[in-house]
């Protein structure tokens, strides 16, 4: 690592990608499935932080080179799908959606531990382009578990604070609804199918989670769910109302019922606990429409919220990197991909 690294920081689950966090300032997040009628799946996501956490739209072409890191033995590839990403600070991603409907959300994790001494010299990957390399190459999720399966690379990301790395763990979802949860244990990559879970935020790690849904599923839900903003509560109730929602084809109304289901688990805007490290309040929310290939995004001091629909965007070889700044384009509702730019692409906090 170098002193730059200590500048830069990919944060995840409370914050997507961010430059001056600790662990124990770690922050929490939210993702729920929604499973609508006539093959509509809604993938809703909360980032919480206690402070805002810049976040700019950039829609990217295929074809574009890109690097997975600035170190010796990086590794390089060329997109073969546009995407759309959630850039956190102009240097990482959080999260996006490619072309063919894949979706891949970074949520926080404490109990990562990204390497071991047999990932030792392997081609570095950088956490601010991990979700890109991902996106860009790979159509369904299946595809991406036999990338991630290899695990022929080193994962890592900004240093700081003495060491501190962002600690994340992913949730992936293709347009047939096949899902798949990437967490890294000691330095090994644990892939979990969730089956029929719909719901995810940060700890504990998979195994521990999947049992908390399972007590909770044998108590029911409809007289009682778990009340509190902790990772494991809001986890079961964005589970239960995933399950206990209609199913609609209308992708609006599907959409609508995601960003209900999502603020049911999300933290009150300024709210904070002292001391409390899963717990932040939600900046912005995002539902993937990954049937009609929509990315919404919604931040809770705006207006309204709004969309980019990828089917509109020019996602060829040779066509230009379009941005999105969230901070000029306040009062956007509806379709937003009039206010796409024209832009260089982001510098990568490597």
């Amino acid at each position: 690592m170098t002193m730059k690294h200590i500048k830069t920081l990919i944060a995840c689950g409370a914050i997507a990608a961010a430059s001056a966090l600790s662990v124990p300032k770690a922050g929490a997040c939210t993702r729920v499935i929604y499973q609508g009628a006539d093959s509509i799946f809604v993938i809703g996501r909360s980032l919480d932080w206690k402070t805002p956490i810049p976040t700019n739209l950039y829609v990217y072409p295929a074809g574009i080179t890109k690097v997975s890191s600035d170190a010796p033995g990086a590794i390089s590839w060329t997109s073969k799908y546009g995407a759309v990403y959630a850039v956190g600070y102009d240097g990482g991603i959080t999260e996006g959606m490619n072309e063919k409907g894949l979706v891949i959300n970074g949520l926080f994790c404490k109990g990562t531990v990204y390497n071991n001494p047999d990932t030792e010299g392997r081609p570095p990957m950088s956490l601010a382009v991990f979700i890109a390399w991902l996106l860009d190459l790979n159509e369904t999720t299946d595809e991406v578990v036999e990338v991630l399966k290899k695990h022929d690379f080193s994962i890592g990301g900004a240093t700081f604070d003495g060491g501190t790395v962002s600690t994340l763990h992913w949730g992936i979802t293709d347009a047939s609804g096949k899902s798949a949860i990437v967490e890294f244990d000691n330095g090994n990559i644990r892939i979990y199918d969730p089956g029929d879970i719909r719901a995810m935020t940060n700890d504990p790690q998979w195994p521990d989670m999947k049992a908390i849904l399972a007590y909770w599923e044998k108590i029911g839900g409809s007289h009682m769910l778990p009340g509190t903003v902790s990772s494991p509560d809001r986890c079961v109730r964005a589970n239960f109302f995933s399950h206990h929602v209609e199913a609609v084809a209308d992708p609006s109304l599907a959409v609508s019922i995601t960003r209900s289901i999502l603020f049911n688990s999300c933290v009150p805007y300024t709210y904070l606990i002292q001391g409390e490290p899963n717990v932040s309040s939600t900046q912005w929310r995002s539902y993937a429409d990954l049937k009609n290939r929509r990315y919404y995004f919604d931040i809770v001091t705006n207006m309204g919220y709004y969309y980019i629909d990828l089917t509109k965007c020019d996602l060829r070889k040779g066509a230009s990197v379009m941005k999105l700044d969230t901070s000029k384009e306040t009062m956007l509702a509806g379709e937003a991909n009039n206010a796409l730019k024209k832009s260089a692409p982001f510098t990568p906090l490597f």
